[in-house]
């Protein structure tokens, strides 16, 4: 059964491929660029296919951990007119988003199925107190609902439980309402645990069930998604800072491992880590750093601020230095999922 959820796990991350780049493929056709091949997977073709109408050539690749749509003028000047590097700037922007874009909707739109799907939704009001509770302690109370963490505002339940997970391991500012009016209640503490050498806080309450219908259904999806975003950041953040160590990154392999054991657990939880990865996939792309989506665009933003194009030797340096060193990330945290198995 195992190779089955691999499968399945394979296939999930193929789609989120295939995706983002028909999110590329789809507006340079709209804006009539010129695409050679549109492929997933990478490495030797397995699979290829040519249109007789379009002449580009369309290909399954062996190695399912990526994919491109390759765009004379990509990575050198070109002298055919509908080339990527012939088009307007704002054109070149727009095909460049559109891969992060597509992930970022398809993460929202599967989050909402999921969402409207759930036998319950909750609101971020106190229901009742774990035994073991100490936020109760420091003046939170049941039918407390609380609107602001941190100094941040809290839309939705999930969004708190994982505010509390993120900011909770040391004490904070809550405002709750309370029978018609907002207090304040200082330095609130909740339990503590460790996850991964991370010191997190941990939720010592449950939450109120809250009426099902369409506004919140959208509401409760775009804040989770939301909440998937800022994972991003937020991971991003603790590894630029210290807080996480960069041996606690995953990779495929690593991730291929999570989406099995969450198929082993439930439908639910399968799209539940889709959903973040789509998230993942799309908010990595975007970063402004050469190799990816987000450099070209920083790039595009340069030449339209100096008013002249930037050296595609230079550009292509800056590429390859980064990709390389990506590569080696990625074979290092690939390296340490395999061993992983094993421990």
């Amino acid at each position: 059964m195992i190779v089955v959820y691999i499968l399945i796990a394979i296939l999930l991350f193929g789609i989120l491929i295939f995706v983002h780049e028909l999110g590329h493929y789809t507006f340079a056709r709209i804006f009539h660029v010129t695409i050679e091949e549109f492929a997933i997977g990478m490495g030797p073709r397995i699979l290829s296919k040519v249109s007789k109408k379009t002449n580009i050539r369309y290909s399954l690749r062996l190695f399912p951990i990526g994919g491109f749509v390759s765009m004379p003028g990509e990575d050198e000047e070109s002298d055919d007119p509908n080339s990527f590097y012939n088009k307007p700037a704002y054109q070149k922007i727009i095909i460049t988003l559109a891969g992060g874009i597509t992930n970022i909707l398809v993460g929202f739109l599967v989050m909402f199925f999921l969402v409207a799907f759930s036998s319950q939704m909750f609101a971020p009001k106190v229901a009742n107190f774990a035994e073991w509770s100490t936020s109760n302690v420091y003046g939170l109370q049941e039918n407390d609902v609380i609107v602001q963490m941190a100094g941040e505002n809290v839309h939705t339940a999930y969004e708190l439980a994982y505010d509390i997970q993120w900011k909770g391991n040391q004490p904070v500012d809550l405002v709750v309402e309370r029978n018609g009016e907002k207090i304040t209640l200082k330095d609130v503490k909740f339990p503590t645990d460790e996850a991964s050498g991370v010191l997190i806080g941990v939720r010592d309450f449950n939450f109120q069930p809250t009426d099902k219908n369409l506004g919140e259904i959208i509401k409760d999806s775009f804040y989770r998604s939301i909440v998937s975003i800022r994972m991003v950041y937020d991971s991003l953040f603790g590894l630029i800072t210290g807080k996480f160590k960069i041996n606690q990154m995953s990779g495929p392999v690593g991730i291929t491992k999570v989406m099995v054991e969450a198929a082993e657990t439930s439908a639910s939880s399968l799209f539940s880590i889709f959903v973040i990865i789509a998230m993942n996939l799309g908010i990595f792309n975007l970063l402004p750093i050469p190799a990816l989506d987000g450099g070209r665009i920083l790039i595009i933003l340069i030449e339209l601020i100096i008013r002249r194009k930037i050296s595609m030797k230079v550009q292509g340096v800056m590429n390859m230095v980064v990709f390389a060193l990506l590569i080696l990330l990625m074979l290092y945290v690939t390296f340490k999922d395999i061993t992983s198995f094993f421990v």
